[in-house]
C-alpha cells in the first residue's frame, strides 16, 4: 500500500509538469530503435548476481567513445542487488546488498566476457563494496551509486558518485538521500577496493525553486583524452532535481575534481560559484541519465521521460548545457504493459557499435519485495539499440 500511495503522489505531480520549451524544438533526427535481446540476456542469471538496478558503464581507459577499440575493459556499476540461487524462475535463496559491480571486455554481448563481482565478509556473507564512512548503528546509511569516470589528470583515479541513503520504512520509496560523496579508487585497485577514499562534497542541492536532489546522475568528460570530438577540457556533472525532474549542470576541470571550491554551477547565463544560483537547462529527465557528444557537434541527452514511465526519450543539445530540443520519444517499453515499472534510461557509448547507441533502462514492480520472490526476472536492465544519422 505504501508503494501504491507513493506512485499516486508521483504521477499526480508528474501529470502537471510540462516539458520546457527550447530554441531547438524538434530537430531533424532520423532514427530507428530496436530491442537488443542479446544484451538483456547477459543479465538473466540464475546463480550469484541475479538482479539489480542502476547500471552505469565506465571505460577503465578513460576513453569513452563509440566502438572504442583501444579500450577493452569496462566497469559496470549497480546499486541494490540480489545475490543467490534461482530455480524455475524463482529465488530459492537470496540476499540483497546495496552495490555490486561487473567487468566486461569489448563491446560484444558475449557471456564469456562479462564477470559479476560482489563483496563478502569474513564468514562469506554478501556485503556491499561501498558503505558511507558516516554510517553509524544509530543512523545507518548506505550507498547507491551514481555515474563515474577515470580521471587521467589525477593519476587515473576512478571517481564514483555515492548517494548517501537512509531508509525511512519498508516501502520501495521509503528513503531519503540527504547527501552525496565522491568515492575515489586508485588506479589498479581490485575488489573489494580496500584502499578507496570517500570525499565529502557540497553537491547535495536543496533549492527553494527547483527542489532537492544530488549531483551525479550523469557525467560528460569533455576532454581530448576522453575521445570527445569537440573538447573544452571540462568534466560536466548533471543532477536531476525536484518533482519537475529539472536537469541542472555543474562543471570542473579534471585536475580540480576533488576541490569543491573549484566547481562552478550553470545559472542560465554564466558559471557561478554558488550552487544556489543554478537554473535548469531542461526538465522531465530521470534520476539516472547520460549526455554524450555526437560527431556533428551536438550532444544527445538520453533519459526516461519524467523518471518513471514507459517512454525512453532523447533531447538534442547545442552544447553540454544546451539549449536542448523538445523530447523525442525513441522507445516505448513493452515491459510497462506487463506490470513492470521502467526507469533510468541511459546510453553506453563505450559498449556501442558504429552507427548505433546502446541504451539500457531498469525494471521493477510496485510490490517489489513480494513480487521478486515469485519472479526473479523482474529486476535487471533491459537494452535497446538506437540508430541515427550523426554526420
Amino acid at each position: 500500500m505504501k508503494q501504491l500511495i507513493a506512485l499516486i503522489i508521483f504521477l499526480s505531480t508528474a501529470c502537471c509538469v510540462n516539458a520546457q520549451d527550447s530554441t531547438n524544438k524538434k530537430p531533424a533526427f532520423k532514427f530507428t530503435a530496436v530491442a537488443a535481446p542479446e544484451w538483456t540476456r547477459l543479465f538473466e542469471r540464475t546463480s550469484g548476481w541475479f538482479g539489480a538496478d542502476g547500471i552505469f558503464s565506465i571505460p577503465l581507459s578513460g576513453v569513452d567513445k563509440n566502438n572504442n577499440e583501444g579500450n577493452d575493459s569496462t566497469l559496470l556499476l549497480f546499486s541494490d542487488t540480489y545475490i543467490g540461487e534461482v530455480k524455475d524462475g524463482k529465488p530459492v535463496s537470496d540476499t540483497m546488498v546495496n552495490n555490486t559491480i561487473a567487468y566486461i571486455k569489448g563491446n560484444d554481448a558475449d557471456a564469456s566476457k562479462i564477470h559479476f563481482r560482489y563483496n563478502t565478509n569474513a564468514s562469506g556473507k554478501p556485503i556491499s563494496f561501498f558503505t558511507p564512512n558516516t554510517s553509524t548503528p544509530a543512523k545507518q546509511q548506505l550507498f547507491w551509486l551514481g555515474d563515474g569516470f577515470v580521471n587521467k589528470e589525477m593519476n587515473n583515479t576512478l571517481y564514483i558518485f555515492g548517494y548517501k541513503v537512509e531508509r525511512t520504512g519498508a516501502g520501495v520509496f521509503d528513503f531519503i538521500e540527504p547527501d552525496v560523496s565522491i568515492i575515489a579508487v586508485p588506479e589498479g585497485s581490485k575488489p573489494p577496493f580496500n584502499n578507496q577514499r570517500q570525499i565529502e562534497t557540497s553537491l547535495h542541492i536543496n533549492n527553494k525553486t527547483l527542489g532537492e536532489g544530488n549531483m551525479g546522475a550523469g557525467i560528460l568528460v569533455n576532454t581530448k583524452w576522453s575521445g570527445a570530438p569537440a573538447p573544452d577540457g571540462y568534466v560536466y556533472v548533471y543532477g536531476c532535481i525536484g518533482n519537475d525532474k529539472n536537469l541542472v549542470v555543474a562543471r570542473v576541470l579534471p585536475k580540480d575534481f576533488e576541490k569543491m571550491e573549484s566547481w562552478r554551477y550553470w545559472n542560465g547565463t554564466a558559471w557561478s560559484e554558488n550552487k544556489d544560483d543554478m537554473k535548469p537547462v531542461t526538465n522531465a529527465a530521470s534520476n539516472e541519465l547520460s549526455v554524450s557528444p555526437m560527431k556533428n557537434g551536438k550532444y544527445i541527452l538520453v533519459f526516461q521521460e519524467m523518471g518513471l514511465s514507459d517512454k525512453v526519450g532523447v533531447r538534442i543539445g547545442d552544447s553540454p548545457i544546451g539549449p536542448f530540443s523538445d523530447i523525442i520519444t525513441v522507445w516505448t517499453a513493452p515491459e510497462w504493459q506487463k506490470g513492470l515499472w521502467t526507469y533510468n534510461a541511459k546510453a553506453h557509448p563505450n559498449l556501442s557499435k558504429p552507427g548505433e547507441l546502446l541504451i539500457s533502462y531498469n525494471t521493477i514492480t510496485p510490490d517489489f519485495w513480494n513480487d521478486i520472490q515469485k519472479d526473479a526476472t523482474i529486476y535487471h536492465p533491459r537494452f535497446i539499440k538506437l540508430k541515427f544519422e550523426d554526420k
